[in-house]
């Protein structure tokens, strides 16, 4: 009888203890975020440039150590990780600069899918069944893009306080469920041991 109680215990305790880490990280990250933009996009661009030396390492090593693949084949390989390997190193010199140029990279991206994605909508217009949505959807994303792309700065500005927020309110949420849950747990706990007692 017992047992089932045991187990149903040991899985609450184990849901609780995940949603509160994922919260804690959560709130962390954007909190982080939030107070040290420059510090933590320049962990960020370490993170991106320690992956780039890494993928390059292995593609060195596949291009020297590999027997498959015709010559041209290795040497691709090669020249390809030594590439990776040396944006990673410039990477980690330049920290800050670089992860300002991917961050407006990405923002500049976003702005160009956002257009790109209201015209392919202006396409579609004719048959689709909601004209009128799919002709406001395609000028917002269209306005959105054109916005996005002339001020890549204060977009990104905005995109990032979003991305922190959201992880801010994200990661509350999962505490709160973390606690909620084990009263929940508690309480589905009683009800099933009240069931197998009967």
């Amino acid at each position: 009888m017992s047992q089932p109680s045991t187990a149903a215990k040991s899985v609450f305790a184990s849901v609780r203890i995940a949603l509160a880490v994922s919260g804690v990280l959560a709130l962390l990250a954007g909190i982080v975020l939030l107070v040290w933009p420059g510090k933590s996009l320049a962990a960020i661009t370490g993170i991106f440039a320690a992956y780039l030396v890494v993928a390059g390492v292995v593609y060195v090593g596949l291009g020297i150590f590999s027997g498959r693949g015709g010559v041209w084949a290795r040497v691709g390989h090669i020249v390809l990780g030594l590439l990776y390997v040396v944006a990673g190193v410039i990477a980690f010199a330049n920290l800050q600069p670089v992860g300002e140029f991917l961050a407006l990279v990405v923002v500049i991206f976003i702005g160009i899918s956002w257009i790109v994605d209201g015209v392919v909508s202006l396409t579609l217009l004719g048959r689709d069944g909601s004209r009128v949505w799919t002709l406001l959807y395609a000028l917002l994303s269209i306005v959105a893009g054109v916005v996005v792309l002339f001020s890549p700065l204060i977009a990104g500005f905005a995109l990032w306080l979003l991305f922190a927020v959201s992880l801010i309110a994200l990661g509350i949420v999962q505490i709160v469920r973390a606690v909620t849950l084990g009263k929940d747990g508690k309480s589905s706990v009683a009800a099933s041991q009240d069931d197998t007692a009967v």
